[in-house]
């Protein structure tokens, strides 16, 4: 009789668990952009790659849909220096490929915005990578 209580309680126990944990929700600080490659050469046809990771689980998340991207060069006092940016397709989970052209040395900033699939909130990012000849 006893046992039979024990083996209902654990079952209750795990039951609450899987429910309260389907009820907790990522937030945008749980997801972070990295440039796979912080320094680029300038050049027309520059690759800029930049991985998507799940903080939490040190994975990378390739169904995310980037919805907004700006390269311009802020970073060093130039906000209105702006490159153009193309979407490439991707060829690895969790990364997400540009093309643009780097015509001036320095310290470009790539803003993006993404929502991450089964999330409500958008995950945004700033990242800074140098153009050197």
């Amino acid at each position: 009789m006893m046992k039979s209580h024990i083996v209902s309680f654990c079952a209750t126990v795990a039951l609450a668990t899987v429910i309260s944990a389907q009820n907790v929700s990522a937030s945008p600080q749980d997801y972070e952009f990295q440039l796979v490659q912080d320094a680029l050469p300038l050049a027309q046809d520059t690759i800029i790659s930049v991985r998507l990771m799940h903080k939490p689980t040190g994975k990378p998340v390739g169904d995310a849909v980037i919805f907004a991207t700006r390269l311009d060069m802020a970073p060093d006092g130039m906000p209105t220096m702006m490159a153009d940016l193309e979407a490439l397709p991707s060829e690895e989970t969790g990364i997400y490929r540009y093309r643009t052209t780097l015509g001036m040395e320095g310290s470009w900033r790539l803003s993006l915005a993404a929502k991450v699939q089964g999330e409500k909130d958008t995950v945004q990012s700033r990242l800074v990578l140098k153009a050197k000849n």
